[in-house]
């Protein structure tokens, strides 16, 4: 932008703040730095003594030396939902494992049966909640997955909550349509019936309505099969929609890889990932989602080869995986710092994980995720010194302010939770 095109009004700059951002290349981190926010976009960045005259009039907040990083993006949530399964948190403390729990008619169905039930302004309602929790956090990109519904009309129902969810509140949100989920009842015995149901019926209706850019399932020994998933991702594709996949959670039926030959945006828990799949990763532009929360509640100890991916160059983002059964957690923060205390990654890994490749991870690598001139003015200002704390700290949360789109967007108070904005 040229200095005859800005304009105070559209306009303002953030002065004095210790800026962190994570790169592909070498992060920056300027001690005494100022951003130039314009028009949702970054329009500047570098020393703050070498702010360009033609910025020096626009409104400008003084950070004080606080630490200035990406907005946060969780790139893996199931916030859309009703109903708890806190009994099922007791039953996996006394030793129960999760697969017995789903063969019950608890885990994932129990969680299909009260979304079914919920109205659309209930489920809204409840996800704004965790919506508000989660931007507290300073969240400023958020995926949020279907998947409780699997069928048609209810699928739409959760799909159309995140549309509004869109419009109520101030962040980015990319929806995906999580078709492959669970078996549905309706389709007991025949899971091929479903898989063409969700092919050519599903993924049709929800392209056509625009409430979807991607595509998901869930590959596992308890869920759907590679062959089933590949044909999915044949339909997604075929519609123009993105494809992502929860893969080598329980146990390894090689997804990660048929994701990767499929270009998918991400593969997302990978336990049981082997070393034919982090080749395959690292052949493709796919990224590795870390889900820390699941893994600690369902009290897995076989961990995800994070080190091992790093080391053959695969992005690596961190998500929470918010859902009401194996994942009932809102805090990226939280997440950043089991991502370390768990996976043994570093803290400025965790913080790339959770802006430059969460980003990538829902295909805005380009838009968002580094503090760079013309990516979106999508920040988070933090009372905090080092970037370090970001992970350090346990259930603690020093946001101080966060922009979205340049704009400084205040916490909703708590009493007021679900009103629209």
């Amino acid at each position: 932008m040229t200095e005859e095109q800005v304009d105070p009004a559209s306009g303002s700059v953030l002065r004095h703040a210790h800026l962190y951002s994570p790169g592909t290349a070498a992060s920056l981190h300027l001690r005494d730095a100022a951003v130039v926010m314009s028009a949702g976009r970054i329009d500047w960045c570098g020393a703050d003594d070498r702010l360009p005259q033609r910025y020096q009039q626009l409104p400008q907040y003084d950070c004080g030396g606080r630490l200035l990083t990406p907005g946060l993006i969780d790139c893996h949530t199931h916030i859309v939902a009703a109903g708890t399964r806190a009994d099922e948190f007791a039953q996996l403390l006394h030793g129960v494992e999760y697969s017995d729990i789903a063969a019950n008619g608890g885990g994932i169905m129990s969680t299909v049966h009260a979304t079914r039930a919920a109205t659309e302004d209930e489920l809204l309602q409840l996800a704004l909640q965790r919506v508000d929790d989660m931007l507290a956090c300073g969240v400023t990109t958020l995926e949020i997955k279907s998947g409780y519904g699997l069928t048609l009309e209810h699928e739409l129902k959760q799909l159309r909550v995140i549309a509004r969810i869109r419009a109520a509140r101030p962040l980015r949100i990319k929806a995906t349509l999580l078709a492959l989920h669970k078996l549905a009842p309706e389709f007991a015995g025949r899971a091929d019936d479903y898989v063409d149901y969700s092919c050519d019926e599903l993924i049709p209706a929800v392209a056509q309505a625009g409430l979807a850019e991607a595509v998901d399932a869930y590959c596992e020994h308890i869920a759907f099969s590679p062959a089933q998933v590949e044909r999915l991702f044949a339909a997604a594709t075929a519609h123009g929609l993105d494809i992502k996949l929860h893969a080598e959670q329980l146990s390894n039926q090689h997804g990660a890889a048929l994701a990767a030959r499929h270009g998918a945006l991400s593969v997302d828990h990978l336990e049981y990932l082997d070393n034919a799949g982090i080749a395959a990763l690292a052949a493709s532009n796919t990224v590795a989602v870390m889900l820390p929360a699941a893994f600690y509640t369902l009290r897995e100890t076989r961990l995800p080869p994070v080190t091992q991916l790093l080391q053959a160059g695969v992005p690596v983002a961190v998500a929470t995986d918010s859902n009401p059964g194996t994942a009932p957690l809102t805090s990226i923060l939280l997440a950043m710092n089991m991502a370390c205390t768990l996976f043994r990654m570093t803290p400025e890994q965790a913080l790339a994980g959770t802006t430059l490749n969460a980003a990538r991870a829902l295909g805005l690598g380009t838009e968002t995720g580094s503090i760079e001139v013309g990516k979106w003015a999508d920040l988070a200002l933090w009372n905090l010194d080092h970037p370090e704390e970001l992970s350090y700290l346990v259930g603690v949360n020093r946001l101080h302010r966060r922009y979205h789109a340049g704009q400084y967007e205040p916490a909703i108070p708590s009493n007021d939770r679900t009103a629209p904005r």
